[in-house]
């Protein structure tokens, strides 16, 4: 679990963190620079053991189980898949929600940051562009590529969302406020949006073209 938490604890946001008991504040103001390798300086060790006593309350009771805090942890970096420790929690996690297990949950995230699952529900709750449409004997009908969703708040706002298909497959939309944050993060997400704009009809002038971004 170290090598885990001192991944993710700098690949998250610090807001995530900053409100977990007993975890040193002194990080807060440390300059974090990006080298060229694409590697991240360390974290200073007193925040990094206080993150570990922290984490080690919330370790799963089962060998099977989830840890929902690690859950946030992962699904807030930029890119869970780039955080090896990340993949095998996260992949999991999708296994349960496909089996109909319950979704994780966090009791030591602090007030404001949390996750939570909701299924999809095209056209209404799913992302234009991963929303199918056929025509049905009765009118239109809708499927989307993904079942389900897994949003993330931090300091009470939407960070991201995470949606996933019952084959395995993942992708993860960012806020705004999350992408200032990051600044770097999994784009796949905004790549497929633009393939799916580019090949949508002209807009006639004057009629709104119906999306909501």
């Amino acid at each position: 679990m170290h090598k885990l938490q001192d991944l993710v604890m700098n690949e998250v946001p610090k807001t995530v963190l900053s409100s977990a008991p007993n975890v040193d504040a002194s990080w807060r103001g440390a300059k974090q620079v990006r080298r060229p390798s694409g590697r991240r300086p360390c974290a200073p060790a007193g925040a990094l053991v206080g993150l570990i006593a922290t984490l080690s309350l919330m370790a799963p009771s089962t060998a099977s189980a989830v840890d929902g805090c690690v859950v946030l942890l992962c699904l807030a970096a930029p890119s869970w898949r780039a955080i090896p420790e990340c993949v095998p929690p996260i992949r999991q996690l999708l296994r349960d929600l496909a089996r109909g297990k319950a979704f994780p949950t966090c009791g030591f995230a602090g007030a404001g940051n949390a996750s939570a699952h909701t299924w999809s529900n095209a056209p209404s709750f799913c992302p234009p562009q991963y929303t199918r449409q056929w025509d049905g004997p009765n009118g239109p009908v809708y499927s989307c590529d993904y079942d389900g969703a897994i949003s993330v708040s931090v300091n009470g706002a939407p960070f991201s969302q995470t949606w996933w298909s019952m084959a395995g497959d993942a992708v993860t939309e960012f806020s705004p406020a999350a992408k200032t944050q990051l600044g770097t993060w999994d784009t796949r997400f905004e790549t497929d949006f633009a393939a799916w704009l580019a090949l949508q009809p002209p807009s006639q002038p004057g009629v709104p073209d119906g999306l909501s971004r």
